[in-house]
């Protein structure tokens, strides 16, 4: 059974996306962290031969890399266009991560995918009470993506309810989602090695 990572990313464009960011910093600091984050997680999380990696993205066009491959986000709700690019592979266990969270290492993704030979899914819980990163063993599933509050300090829990009894779930450690200044200031104050901006 083939292992997918999917990168969850919106094409940096200067006054679109990171709203919430740019209110705080203003557009062009936004589109900076940004293109910083997306080339971060490419980089980092793309080239390992642990598991196949592709970018499911939108925002446009892009310079994107020619590899890991692309494919388009659909159309719809958070819920639907995550769901769409999970189940849109060959069999096996796929894991989705976004980019606003700077923190993701290989190590991240290889505990996730360990996690899945055990639970129906694993989730990367995030300080705001959302996640960074939804894995599923199966995922056809449409459940978990539906009836949540998105972007709330219940996406979290409501993805677990939905989840549904009898279906076994493991939790990631919890990391910094990057929205506004505030997350952005609490993420540098953690001051953890590597760090580059």
């Amino acid at each position: 059974m083939k292992k997918t990572l999917v990168i969850f990313a919106r094409a940096p464009r200067l006054g679109r996306g990171k709203r919430r960011l740019a209110a705080d910093l203003g557009p062009v600091a936004a589109w900076r962290f940004q293109r910083w984050a997306l080339g971060r997680a490419i980089r980092r999380l793309s080239g390992d031969p642990r598991w196949h990696c592709v970018i499911a993205a939108t925002g446009g066009p892009a310079r994107w890399p020619r590899n890991p491959r692309r494919i388009p986000q659909v159309n719809g709700d958070l819920g639907q266009r995550m769901h769409h690019a999970m189940r849109t592979h060959e069999p096996g266990p796929v894991v989705l991560v976004g980019t606003d969270v700077p923190d993701i290492t290989p190590h991240h993704i290889a505990d996730a995918f360990k996690a899945l030979g055990r639970n129906d899914a694993v989730f990367g819980p995030a300080s705001d009470g959302g996640y960074w990163l939804i894995g599923l063993r199966r995922p056809e599933s449409t459940k978990v993506f539906t009836g949540i509050r998105w972007s709330t300090g219940y996406t979290l829990s409501d993805s677990l309810e939905r989840l549904g009894h009898g279906r076994r779930h493991h939790l990631l450690e919890t990391l910094h989602d990057i929205d506004d200044a505030e997350s952005l200031r609490r993420w540098r104050a953690a001051d953890k090695p590597g760090r580059l901006i």
